[in-house]
């Protein structure tokens, strides 16, 4: 995490310095944090914590908000614990967890997410959690011992900040990867009666962080397939057939170039590493200027940028998002080794990007035992149809007149054109030189 934060002003951005400057390994991205956590002295025994597990903490949707609680009423009740780490495994196709990490010398708890990278590296392999993830054993050791630093290196980090015991824990549950970790600080470290609670404690927990596994789980794995817009309204339940909302769009219908040619001429392999590429690209652009990709077909994309606005803004994001797309395609031609037929002069991704706005039905259509969650109506068809001009024009981005007047200083009339099955002649618009 940077040590300063910018903050857009009323007039000018303006720089604060984090109060409390943490950092993290490549692998590991920071989410957010809460805190400091204030405590109480004296106002919670450790029985009232357990009963607080039995009811009211179920009412915390999220993780970050339950484990602040949970560290407060610990310290309100005399707990010695002055370093307390959470860690949870999950499904996603490029995530190994996400982790919760708190320390008394601030107050502040971090939750961050894991990448796939990091069980590659020495900092997991040498560390406690991994050994707790292969065996399920709970792992004790005095930080300050030359032993128990050659074994973890991480006790040397624990030493130097004055922790005198480390327990790791596993959870148990469905999941062998959730871990909570607890050090201290006193003089002797954790005291028996004070583990004996802690571990009762951390049995009711851990069916909380079951349940809040299972709803990440969930999360990421419709994201991951629906696109998180359509997955929030999923999980919120909208899932019968017919459900949804109609909302205004700018829709985006993008198409990769000589798809079928390349298909001809490339192994399946290499062609696989093309496609992720291209869509790679494309939905990365998507995403980083507020839209949602929807679904890929084949070698098209459907994609979203919702009206919550104005019409400018969503038009202007979307243009914003292909320029970043091109230019990323771009990037991708010189940086990839893959190479068709002589003949064909080797691989190159291109694209045809059209953008359109208008009302559509964003829900569930499909059949009883089979939905899909994707946005349909007049505008989808328009972009659907004007999609086979980028060719007969030769662009690589077509907007209609809806985009295009949001943008008149940047683009240029094509002319009207005929769309195959759309009654009135639409005016089509490229970016300017």
């Amino acid at each position: 995490m940077a040590a300063k934060w910018m903050l857009q002003g009323n007039q000018m951005p303006f720089e604060i310095t984090d109060p409390s400057p943490r950092s993290y390994p490549k692998s590991v991205a920071f989410v957010r944090r809460a805190g400091p956590i204030m405590v109480t002295a004296g106002v919670d025994t450790f029985v009232e914590i357990e009963n607080w597990l039995l009811e009211e903490a179920s009412a915390d949707r999220h993780m970050i908000d339950l484990l602040v609680k949970l560290i407060g009423r610990m310290k309100a009740a005399g707990s010695s614990v002055d370093r307390l780490t959470l860690h949870i495994g999950t499904l996603h196709p490029q995530l190994v967890g996400f982790a919760w990490v708190w320390n008394v010398d601030d107050g502040f708890c971090d939750e961050v997410r894991v990448a796939d990278a990091a069980i590659d590296s020495d900092a997991y392999r040498l560390n406690p959690l991994q050994r707790i993830v292969e065996t399920g054993e709970t792992i004790r050791r005095t930080p300050t011992e030359p032993s128990a630093q050659a074994e973890f290196p991480i006790m040397i980090e624990l030493a130097a900040a004055g922790m005198t015991d480390y327990v790791a824990i596993p959870l148990s549950g469905l999941d062998t990867r959730n871990v909570i970790t607890i050090a201290t600080k006193a003089v002797g470290g954790f005291a028996g009666a004070e583990i004996d609670c802690l571990r009762r404690l951390f049995q009711l927990f851990a069916l909380h962080v079951q349940r809040h596994s299972e709803l990440k789980i969930s999360e990421n794995a419709l994201g991951a397939y629906l696109g998180y817009g359509a997955a929030a309204k999923v999980l919120e339940g909208a899932i019968k057939r017919g459900a949804g909302d109609s909302i205004r769009a700018v829709i985006w219908v993008s198409d990769l170039r000589n798809f079928t040619k390349m298909s001809d001429v490339l192994e399946p392999a290499d062609m696989l590493v093309l496609l992720n590429a291209y869509f790679e690209a494309m939905a990365s652009a998507v995403a980083a200027h507020g839209g949602e990709t929807l679904k890929f077909i084949g070698d098209g994309m459907l994609a979203v940028f919702p009206v919550t606005v104005g019409a400018a803004d969503a038009s202007r994001a979307a243009v914003s998002a292909a320029k970043e797309a091109i230019a990323r395609l771009d990037a991708s031609n010189r940086e990839m080794q893959i190479t068709c037929d002589p003949e064909q002069g080797g691989a190159s991704l291109r694209a045809g990007i059209v953008l359109h706005e208008g009302e559509v039905f964003f829900g569930n259509v499909g059949a009883p035992d089979r939905l899909d969650f994707t946005v349909i109506g007049a505008a989808v068809n328009e972009a659907c149809r004007l999609e086979a001009l980028t060719k007969t024009i030769g662009r690589d981005l077509l907007m209609t007149e809806a985009v295009a007047r949001h943008l008149s200083h940047d683009v240029e009339h094509l002319g009207e054109h005929q769309l195959r099955g759309v009654a009135a002649r639409m005016s089509v618009y490229g970016l300017a030189g």
